[in-house]
């Protein structure tokens, strides 16, 4: 099932305990995504594009609801939304947040940023907006399994 990428947003700031800032909500949604669409048949995480911007993959509506706190911690800025988070999508953002709540963002950076990547492959530094396809997604994260 797929899910609001606010849901998404709400579910991964709210398993970290409102310690994660914008930069590393949006490295993290994108690789629970990436992660989603790869161990269920392409199946999406989130119901909404992400796009190739400057800093890597971002989903737009979680970067403008969460941008007033800057590099600061998210706080809940996602009241009214609901946790639409069903057993499968709850436990890919836990496992996310388990394995990468201790990176540091730059490295989340380099993780989004692989050569060859999704990311790399689509982002334009005089194009605003490139919507990253699911189906580059797919084969970055097949590509990331046979590594």
């Amino acid at each position: 099932m797929t899910i609001s990428s606010l849901s998404a947003a709400k579910a991964l700031c709210e398993l970290s305990e409102w310690k994660f800032s914008n930069l590393v909500v949006q490295k993290i949604l994108y690789i629970a995504h990436m992660v989603h669409l790869g161990k269920y048949d392409g199946s999406p995480l989130v119901d909404e594009s992400f796009e190739a911007w400057d800093y890597g993959p971002v989903l737009p509506t979680v970067y403008r609801r969460a941008k007033p706190f800057g590099a600061n911690p998210v706080k809940n800025v996602f009241r009214g939304i609901s946790n639409t988070t069903d057993g499968t999508e709850l436990a890919i953002l836990t496992e996310a947040v388990n394995k990468l709540s201790n990176s540091r963002p730059g490295d989340l950076v380099a993780m989004t940023h692989r050569d060859g990547g999704a990311w790399a492959r689509f982002y334009n530094p005089q194009v605003k907006g490139i919507i990253i396809p699911n189906s580059a997604i797919i084969d970055e994260y097949k590509g990331l399994i046979n590594v």
